[in-house]
């Protein structure tokens, strides 16, 4: 607000005393204002900076006020001054309003300070307020740090009580718990990785409330990231057998009472009625690290140096939790469909609903359409070579182990003949009875340990990798399964829930195939190798057992003499004498009998044989060797015997081990090392020998009544010997199996029809039935002595 001013005099002040009368004052001036004189504005003038010089510069006079009455008069300068006047006039005017200017100035300024003050005070409270909040947020950082690390003590505590205390005594239960081990399985390696990263803590020797102690918590976590994956994957994904396993013990009320007993008796200062509140820890462990590092994470400043290393951990975490829950879905789906559930034809027709036979239809629809040419095949080059390769693998580890199984057994058949228990007057021939010892040792010690070496480490390893195949291969044919579903909803624009889902566990298995057949595949594979080395060595063992034993009878021996050069020659030349003597003798035996591969037919085969080789030609016709099983979709069951045609050497992906065959009306794969040219003979057996007999040899019958019976003559007589002269492979129950060379007792010369095509023999084995006459033959044999056995004496 501006402060009044007073008029300033134009020239002079004149101080005039009480006039008489107005006519005494001059005409040349008149009376502009009169008043009296205020203090405290005369006070206010004189602060004004440089009034009074400029003032005496415009000859102002100033008299004292004793002179003064106390009334002041201005009067109005003369015209020849006027001017003057209003330029002091106009001077005195802006003295005033910069007198007034100063004095707001000097309330803003004190205004000014009086708000730096409160910034000050408000600055100094916001800055106190920020420090109290710094050390909140460092106090709970410093408590969620000693949360985790506390809590993961505590956790590890628990963990290895339930594994050595309570485990322990789990086992002492009588009788033993079905599936105990089972539910522990994988928790070692979650104790392992947990004791590790506490033991990483430790090491450095750091306090919790330390700067330093984050970024070591931090790169402890991230240098153990992939073996607590590792163990808590496999951990989580074992975790529904520990309930199965616990729920199969609640369904006895008393062996639940004691397993109970033994948990309170065990941790009797943790409330535990149960195995799984340990075994549950592990699963809640692993979510529970991503929520105690991000709460580390919000109370750390962002300028602290660990601060950034904090974060990664915090991500490390989560995308560890996100893989082992993905890991865990792809387990649950794998065991969802490797089981292999063997079912009857009544369970089978009371599975069937609506659902089933409408997505059978589907499938076998998609299927028709692919082999048609219809549809397009969805094709993925990286699983069928992984297929590719995991069927190769199967069949290798087959034959390995049917090859394994066969050496087993002619083990055994030369175990079982145990030449040193008979008496073979010996005495005094030094050679035989040190092959006689040599024989002994080598069934007694030596061989016997080979066999269960070979047993423990090549049959039961092969038996193992063989039944894991089983879950790999149900794998891939629900995935076929699937694959044809998906190939279906692929096409639909728009999918409902249980489309989708399907569809997502076509991904999922196909996702699971991709990531675990090559892993499954090279594994196998390296056990192959193994046990071929294993085998190597076993050899090797059992060659130099063979030599230490024989160097101890090395001098009693014939040729012991002789050098190591020598000797060797001498065994190697006497080894391939008697090879060339068997090779021989057995040439002569096939040049005599001249077995021929073919093999008599029945009428039915005969009229399939006709069809197939009129509709495929004779060169395609081939014989089923032994029982073929179908293992795979399209594969035919087909008996030993069987014949059929081919029709393409390989499937629809070019696997030559798999031929398409026709069987007379079904088509369908079948292995090829199960099948063999089938040679049909140009002209037809000759007539068997022995249908003609001898009169005086007659058949011996099995009936108990013989019509025409004679005594036996004690004298000796020439004898007749029935051989096979072809090799015949029985196809039902009725007929039995010879070999060409084989001996044979003819029983009945003719079937219970009376038909002289088929004679009922007695093999060598025992066993009995038909055989093809024409397949028969006689041959004389030197004069038997009396009261010997043969067939025809």
């Amino acid at each position: 607000m501006e402060v009044p001013r007073r008029p300033q005099t134009s020239s002079f002040t004149l101080p005039l005393r009480k006039p008489a009368s107005p006519a005494g004052m001059s005409p040349l001036g008149a009376i502009e204002k009169v008043t009296k004189k205020d203090p405290t504005k005369e006070k206010l003038q004189e602060k004004n900076d440089g009034t009074t010089e400029k003032d005496s510069e415009f000859g102002e006079e100033t008299f004292s006020p004793e002179e003064d009455s106390g009334v002041s008069v201005f009067v109005e300068a003369p015209d020849e001054t006027s001017e003057l006047g209003e330029e002091n006039i106009s001077t005195a005017d802006s003295k005033v309003r910069l007198s007034s200017q100063d004095s707001f100035s000097g309330e803003s300024l004190k205004s000014e300070e009086r708000l730096a003050e409160e910034s000050k005070e408000v600055k100094k409270k916001k800055e106190e307020e920020e420090a109290e909040a710094k050390e909140r947020a460092a106090m709970r950082q410093l408590m969620a740090i000693q949360e985790l690390v506390q809590s993961e003590r505590n956790y590890l505590r628990l963990l290895q009580i339930s594994t050595v205390t309570i485990r322990s005594n789990l086992q002492k239960i009588q009788p033993p718990l079905a599936n105990l081990d089972s539910m522990f399985l994988y928790i070692e390696e979650v104790i392992d990785v947990s004791s590790r990263l506490l033991s990483l803590l430790d090491q450095k020797q750091v306090q919790p409330g330390d700067p330093l102690y984050l970024e070591t918590l931090c790169d402890s976590f991230l240098s153990l990231s992939s073996d607590i994956e590792a163990a808590y994957k496999e951990y989580l994904a074992n975790y529904n057998h520990v309930t199965v396993a616990e729920n199969t013990y609640k369904q006895k009320e008393s062996l639940w009472n004691d397993i109970v007993r033994v948990i309170k008796a065990s941790a009797p200062d943790v409330n535990a009625t149960s195995v799984t509140f340990f075994l549950v820890m592990p699963v809640q462990r692993i979510a529970r690290y991503p929520l105690l590092l991000q709460t580390i994470q919000k109370h750390t400043d962002k300028s602290h140096p660990a601060y950034s290393l904090l974060e990664q951990t915090a991500h490390t975490s989560i995308a560890l939790n996100c893989r082992i829950n993905e890991y865990k879905r792809f387990r649950e789906v794998a065991d969802k469909y490797k089981k292999t559930e063997t079912l009857t034809i009544k369970d089978k027709i009371n599975r069937l609903n609506s659902h089933s036979i409408a997505k059978k239809t589907a499938r076998l629809s998609q299927h028709f359409k692919h082999e048609t040419g219809i549809a397009a095949r969805l094709v993925d080059e990286e699983f069928d070579a992984l297929e590719g390769f995991f069927n190769v693998l199967e069949d290798g580890i087959l034959q390995l182990l049917e090859n394994v199984e066969m050496y087993l057994l002619h083990l055994q058949a030369f175990l079982s003949c145990k030449t040193e228990e008979f008496d073979l007057d010996m005495d005094g021939e030094k050679a035989p009875i040190c092959y006689k010892e040599i024989t002994t040792a080598l069934r007694q010690w030596i061989l016997p340990t080979f066999e269960k070496r070979l047993r423990t480490l090549i049959h039961k390893p092969l038996c193992a990798l063989r039944d894991l195949l089983v879950g790999p291969r149900n794998l891939i044919r629900k995935r076929l399964d699937k694959l044809l579903d998906f190939e279906v909803l692929e096409a639909k624009s728009n999918l409902s829930y249980e489309e989708q889902a399907a569809a997502n566990t076509y991904r999922t298995m196909n996702t699971l195939l991709l990531n675990e057949l090559p892993q499954f595949n090279g594994l196998a594979l390296q056990m192959i190798w193994s046990m071929l080395g294993t085998f190597s060595c076993l050899h090797k063992d059992l060659a130099s057992d063979m030599e230490q034993l024989f160097q101890s009878f090395a001098q009693q021996l014939p040729h012991s003499s002789l050098d190591p050069g020598a000797f060797w020659e001498w065994a190697e030349s006497t080894v391939l004498a008697g090879a060339n003597r068997l090779e021989t003798l057995c040439r002569s035996v096939e040049d005599t009998l001249n077995a021929p591969v073919v093999q008599p037919l029945s009428p039915s085969f005969q009229r399939r044989l006709k069809q197939l080789t009129d509709k495929h030609g004779s060169g395609k016709i081939y014989q089923v060797i032994g029982t073929v099983v179908a293992s795979r979709d399209l594969d035919l069951n087909l008996a030993k015997g069987e014949l059929v045609a081919i029709i393409s050497e390989a499937d629809t992906r070019g696997d030559k081990r798999r031929w398409l065959v026709d069987a007379g009306g079904r088509r369908g794969y079948a292995p090829s090392s199960k099948l063999i040219r089938y040679h049909q003979p140009t002209e037809d057996p000759p007539p068997s020998p022995h249908l003609t007999l001898p009169e005086d040899v007659m058949p011996i019958r099995r009936h108990s009544y013989t019509p025409e019976s004679r005594p036996m003559a004690v004298m000796s007589q020439p004898c007749f010997q029935v051989f096979a002269a072809y090799d015949f492979m029985a196809r039902g129950s009725h007929e039995v199996s010879i070999r060409a060379g084989e001996p044979v007792r003819v029983l009945e010369p003719h079937d219970k029809r009376g038909s002289r095509e088929w004679s009922l023999v007695e093999a060598r084995s025992g066993q009995r039935g038909y055989v093809p006459s024409n397949y028969l033959a006689i041959v004389p044999m030197a004069t038997a002595l009396p009261g010997a056995y043969q067939p025809y004496c």
